[in-house]
């Protein structure tokens, strides 16, 4: 398996450490209670998400991945990001400190044992805040500006978030707790091994946030023509610059990232509001329709109609 370039052995959560077993044990019972079918579920905490399914997918799913930190209690997933290929399982967590396109495939799932997961997504102004507290001397330098970190399930961030989720069955600790034991979460990871590079998302002068500024210039402007001079001067960095971090943050160029952009968002507007590929491909920038359909074509595999109706197809 390859995770951010380097080969890491595949372990699973009671072989790493025998103490591990009963607490995912217990995080999969939570999510499945909130996760009752195949689906993702927002839940009472803001930002908190409980997954279930149960098979695996013989073909990427596409998506956003907003910053958030992911822990697996049962079963196992890929993502790829550009030419980066991550696996997860209950032995390992994942970070997102950017908004990503990914394509991701569940690797390890049936009907007798599913794909359990909780998501909770991440706050780049509370990062900032706790930072003071966890590193206040600094922080170290960090080398690695990947977007995607991946390291060793933390138990004590694991034992957190089964806390987080048997505080739902109780509104008032949600309310007035689940606050608190996020924040311990966020703390937790910025003690880990990947602390000094999360960290980042909350430093206005790292080159994470800022590309992080240029994503969510990206995000809400994909349909207009971009100029990648004019998104680097926004962000403060020369061109040369500003290239160079967006391909080591993203693992894409800042054009192949818009690109990716459009595509998602023309095929969500084919599935979800019936609109047809033509006008599709214009509301997402397009001003060739043949190119729509080539860079379509090449990205998911066949022509837009012919996918959006197997799509609806298999539901």
């Amino acid at each position: 398996m390859k995770a951010n370039g380097k080969i890491v052995p595949l372990r699973r959560a009671n072989k790493a450490a025998g103490s591990d077993e009963p607490e995912t044990a217990k995080l999969a019972r939570l999510i499945a209670a909130y996760a009752p079918h195949d689906g993702s579920f927002e839940l009472r905490v803001p930002g908190l998400y409980a997954s279930r399914f149960s098979r695996v997918n013989n073909k990427c799913v596409h998506a956003l991945r907003l910053p958030s930190l992911c822990l697996v209690a049962q079963g196992a997933k890929t993502v790829i990001v550009g030419q980066e290929f991550y696996e997860y399982d209950a032995s390992r967590m994942i970070v997102f400190s950017v908004a990503l396109p990914v394509a991701a495939q569940i690797t390890q799932a049936s009907h007798a044992v599913p794909y359990l997961a909780l998501k909770l997504e991440l706050d780049p102004h509370k990062i900032a805040e706790l930072v003071l507290k966890v590193y206040p001397q600094g922080l170290p330098p960090v080398q690695d500006r990947s977007a995607v970190y991946i390291a060793p399930v933390d138990l004590s961030v694991l034992n957190a978030a089964t806390r987080l989720m048997e505080f739902l069955a109780h509104p008032r600790d949600a309310e007035l707790i689940a606050p608190l034991v996020v924040d311990e979460i966020v703390i937790r990871l910025l003690r880990s091994p990947m602390g000094a590079r999360i960290a980042q998302m909350g430093f206005a002068e790292s080159s994470v946030h800022r590309i992080a500024e240029a994503i969510s210039w990206l995000r809400a402007n994909f349909s207009q023509p971009m100029k990648v001079e004019d998104l680097a001067e926004q962000v403060h960095m020369s061109v040369s610059s500003f290239h160079e971090h967006f391909k080591s943050v993203t693992s894409m160029s800042p054009l192949h990232y818009q690109k990716v952009l459009r595509l998602q968002e023309a095929r969500r507007l084919m599935l979800s509001t019936m609109m047809d590929a033509g006008t599709a491909s214009q509301r997402v920038g397009y001003l060739s329709a043949s190119q729509f359909s080539r860079e379509y074509s090449r990205f998911f595999g066949s022509a837009p109609t012919k996918d959006v109706a197997k799509l609806r197809q298999e539901g």
